[in-house]
């Protein structure tokens, strides 16, 4: 599995839908925060939106032109339904088999692990499990499918066999209750090509999939990750990142090179209707020409969060959007979008 920051072919988005579940009483500035994605992302590389049905089309169009964005032209739409938006981790996951000499071109794969909705959750999740199969078909790929529930949030690869995850999700009984850490580990070796899996420990407070990695750590190179740091010993978040800092310092990757480990700050504390929700930098997605970076009205910690990333990212522009009305969802810029990396 191709690292998040090779090049890109296209990232793919799944359209949210205003009778979802994921907004509740607060879908009007979210079809903005989709066209403000497609537009930024879109200046570098080509974009596929997902789409509920014929219905919801002419409103996408309406949000997608406002924007100043020429549909057929780098943004495309296709007929793709699933329930909710979270693309990373119902979208199709991307593999890549290198030619067998300079000359050979790779070849592309898809790989279509079981979608349940984050153990079950949100019922139902039928659609959103099909939606590889769709791309697949589409890109005329081969479709692997490994039997086992897996979400894109939840593993980080750094594009040469080493790969991030958390006990806390992967080892959940409503994932794979029947798999052992070992098998896990197994299943993503042989489908991702992964040779080495690092393991953190719990995800952040009021993160709904029992702790993706991808609210927690990031790679940025083959061995250098950033990772969320509270600041505040008081705050319910403090004690679980600092052991998984902790954890990072002592890890190598797959050909033995230390982590080298950047730590970013957490936003503070956001809420709403009394329920903490996941905010997080550590939640951006790099595009081939732009890095996604979610900012949360935290004037010292957005300034921050947004100098760390630029210097890691130095041939890239970082976009710091507002991910306020779009955490309320309980997800931000890489829960949405899923990169399909260039042949």
């Amino acid at each position: 599995m191709p690292a998040e920051w090779e090049p890109h072919t296209a990232t793919w988005l799944t359209w949210p839908r205003p009778e979802g579940i994921s907004f509740p009483d607060a879908f009007e500035p979210i079809p903005a925060m989709w066209a403000l994605m497609a537009k930024e992302l879109s200046v570098g590389e080509e974009v596929h939106i997902n789409v509920f049905s014929p219905e919801h089309e002419p409103d996408i169009r309406t949000a997608l032109e406002a924007a100043g964005i020429v549909i057929g032209k780098r943004v495309h739409l296709h007929p793709f339904p699933a329930h909710e938006p979270w693309c990373r981790d119902h979208g199709p996951i991307f593999v890549k088999r290198p030619g067998k000499d300079k000359e050979s071109p790779s070849q592309l794969a898809v790989v279509d692990w079981d979608y349940n909705a984050w153990g079950g959750k949100y019922p139902p999740h039928d659609l959103d499990d099909a939606v590889p199969q769709h791309v697949a078909r589409l890109l005329g790929l081969p479709l692997f499918s490994p039997g086992i529930i897996m979400e894109g949030g939840s593993i980080e690869p750094n594009g040469a066999g080493t790969l991030l995850t958390t006990e806390a999700c992967l080892l959940n009984p409503n994932r794979n209750p029947s798999l052992n850490k070992a098998q896990i580990e197994q299943f993503l070796c042989d489908y991702l090509g992964i040779r080495k899996v690092l393991w953190l420990g719990d995800g952040i407070v009021g993160d709904d999939t029992d702790g993706h990695i991808d609210d927690l750590t990031r790679f940025v190179d083959e061995s250098t990750v950033v990772t969320v740091v509270e600041e505040d010993p008081q705050d319910e978040n403090y004690q679980l990142l600092q052991e998984n800092l902790r954890r990072l310092r002592t890890m190598t990757t797959a050909d033995g090179t230390p982590l080298r480990v950047i730590e970013l700050p957490m936003p503070a504390r956001i809420e709403r209707d009394g329920q903490r929700l996941p905010a997080s930098y550590a939640n951006f997605y790099i595009g081939n020409e732009v890095v996604l970076l979610p900012v949360y009205r935290d004037a010292k910690n957005d300034a921050k969060a947004t100098e760390i990333l630029a210097g890691l990212f130095p041939g890239r522009r970082i976009a710091a959007v507002d991910g306020t009305d779009l955490i309320w969802g309980l997800g931000s810029f890489h829960c949405v979008t899923q990169q399909q990396p260039a042949p």
